[in-house]
């Protein structure tokens, strides 16, 4: 079993991300065998899960110790996402034998990328649009049975094929289906979730043959102490810096598994970037007085929302000190 300190390094990178801010580790980690390390993506999607199961607790055991998990919609998920996750790396076996069979595990990856791509790309712009607070509190949440075991279903489904989902994709589906709850509480809850999910998917790919342990090793040591790390510091950091980056490693690495040629690859990336630089100028206008003091002012809003007003009349506790 040999160790490749390069996958380690790279799998602490990862780590740090998905703990800093819940994006799903298989849509940053297998994309990073696959492209720098000439993994076959077979392989890559089944070490990949496997070591999920010793990272994702980790950041899981921190949610829970910060009280961010709804253990209700855990269940409801899990009921969906537990079997599928079996049956999904079944699938990958039945594709996952010749270079044809190869190539349709990449277009499927690339295609469960891209999705997730577009749905955060929407979220970001709904959010923006409503400028609503997502300050609800797990206790207020009502549980919808059947639209949350359908997102288990097919987030569950397609971890198994390809070991994306749990972040990329059914975070993205939570939010839209219980709109007030915040990111981060979200994210805890996700993150619960995924355990049993990517065992029973690492069920799968242990019974079907696709795992290298080495390279599996390799993932662990690197991913789990920075998934730690990210984890205790997700707290401060700023997710608005963040999460742009990933959905755009996320959106390069689905062009890529889709088919795109690396010329092709290149001038799109190059548009895109030029693109959302044109976007958030349009949005942010930082030509216009006064933008840095609001920018500062964005940034120090708490998670839970904007802080509140004293009541007309009363006075704060400043100002008592200060008579």
């Amino acid at each position: 079993m040999d160790l490749n300190p390069y996958v380690v390094l790279g799998s602490a990178v990862v780590g740090l991300l998905v703990g800093l801010t819940g994006a799903g580790g298989g849509a940053l980690m297998t994309p990073m065998l696959i492209l720098l390390f000439s993994v076959k993506p077979s392989a890559a999607i089944s070490s990949d899960l496997v070591a999920a199961v010793v990272m994702r607790p980790v950041g899981s055991l921190v949610h829970m110790h910060k009280g961010t998990v709804n253990w209700r919609l855990v269940g409801w998920m899990c009921l969906g996402s537990v079997p599928m996750a079996f049956f999904g790396a079944y699938l990958l076996h039945l594709f996952g034998g010749t270079s044809a069979q190869q190539q349709n595990v990449q277009m499927a990856l690339g295609a469960a990328l891209l999705a997730g791509t577009a749905a955060m790309l929407l979220r970001f712009w709904l959010d923006h649009r409503s400028g609503r607070e997502r300050a609800g509190t797990i206790a207020q949440l009502r549980i919808r049975p059947l639209p949350t075991v359908a997102i288990g279903v097919a987030g569950g489904l397609i971890v198994g094929m390809t070991s994306v989902g749990s972040g990329s994709l059914m975070i993205v589906l939570l939010l839209f289906t219980y709109p007030l709850l915040s990111a981060g509480q979200l994210v805890g809850t996700d993150l619960t979730q995924a355990v049993p999910l990517t065992a029973a998917a690492a069920l799968g790919a242990l019974t079907f043959g696709h795992v290298q342990f080495g390279l599996t090793t390799s993932i662990i040591i690197g991913s789990v102490p920075a998934v730690l790390v990210g984890s205790l510091l997700s707290s401060r950091a700023p997710d608005r810096y963040i999460r742009p980056v990933i959905t755009f490693v996320i959106f390069a690495s689905g062009l890529k598994y889709a088919g795109m040629g690396t010329t092709a690859l290149g001038w799109t990336l190059c548009l895109a970037v030029l693109a959302c630089g044109g976007c958030w100028l349009a949005l942010a206008r930082p030509w216009q007085p006064g933008w840095r003091q609001r920018h500062r002012r964005h940034g120090r809003r708490s998670p839970g929302g904007p802080k509140s007003e004293p009541a007309p009349g009363r006075d704060t506790d400043a100002e008592i000190l200060n008579r």
